[in-house]
């Protein structure tokens, strides 16, 4: 919960998970490795050995929690769907391929070069948010997010 991103995501799951009426507290925090979502995951697994959906705030740590999840002799997507963020090289190589929520990468980096120069010429621009997308793929079915 150092960087930015983490808190934003974090406060965003926590709103989304508000107006849907789901629990708020089953929250483990980790760095954005593969190796911190795993210990994320198996610390979550062993209080709630019985959830069936997980929200991982980035898709490295989403790989290492699959790669926990199938530790633990959970089937994904149909003991626990997993839903990544970043739509990373990676959502695309693990087994099963990662549910994720794409970012707009080439936008985000012309809008931060922008603030720069902005920042550079003494103007203090404000923070924008950019619209992200649901990318649907095994760890988290079309069927099982409708649910």
């Amino acid at each position: 919960m150092d960087l930015e991103a983490s808190v934003a995501r974090h406060h965003g799951f926590g709103d989304a998970k508000a107006m849907a009426g789901l629990r708020s507290d089953w929250v483990e925090q980790a760095d954005f490795s593969p190796e911190g979502g795993a210990r994320a995951m198996t610390r979550l697994l062993a209080v709630h050995p019985d959830l069936d959906a997980v929200f991982v705030g980035s898709d490295n740590m989403a790989a290492g929690a699959l790669r926990a999840l199938k530790a633990h002799g959970r089937r994904i997507p149909d003991d626990v769907a997993l839903v990544g963020f970043d739509d990373l090289a990676i959502a695309q190589q693990t087994e099963p391929s990662l549910t994720t929520m794409s970012q707009p990468i080439r936008a985000l980096g012309h809008e931060m070069a922008t603030m720069l120069i902005r920042l550079m010429e003494g103007e203090n621009p404000s923070p924008i948010i950019l619209p992200t997308r649901l990318v649907v793929r095994g760890s988290a079915p079309a069927a099982l997010l409708s649910t």
